[in-house]
């Protein structure tokens, strides 16, 4: 489970925006992760309210995670589709030529201190 190792790289990543900032405190970090990042997000959320637990900046801030859709595109045909379901091979002309356009992003969205 590798959730644990990038919960930490994200906490860090935000702490130093923090400290940049003079922020003490947070409400919630967004989180735009694609739907095949290799990310499980059940896993992400669990390691997330584990250590935020441990760390006294972090303490009580909320994980909100948006997926991305993970999307195709066919160099034969030109068409985009749905990763997930087909695969490699482009449903519209069964061409192997294609190419991931999104959906392996793991990118901190948002961060948002209490009002």
């Amino acid at each position: 489970m590798h959730e644990l190792g990038v919960v930490f790289h994200v906490i860090d990543n935000v702490k130093e925006v923090m400290q940049e900032n003079n922020i003490d405190r947070l409400e919630s970090v967004t989180l735009s992760l694609g739907k095949v990042s290799s990310v499980i997000p059940s896993y992400l959320s669990d390691c997330w309210k584990w250590a935020v637990n441990k760390d006294e900046m972090m303490k009580g801030c909320e994980l909100i995670i948006e997926p991305i859709e993970a999307i195709t595109f066919c160099e034969d045909c030109e068409n985009t589709y749905d990763t997930i379901k087909y695969g490699k091979i482009c449903p519209h002309c069964k061409s192997e030529h294609t190419y991931l356009l999104q959906g392996n992003e793991f990118i901190i969205k948002e961060i948002t201190v209490p009002s």
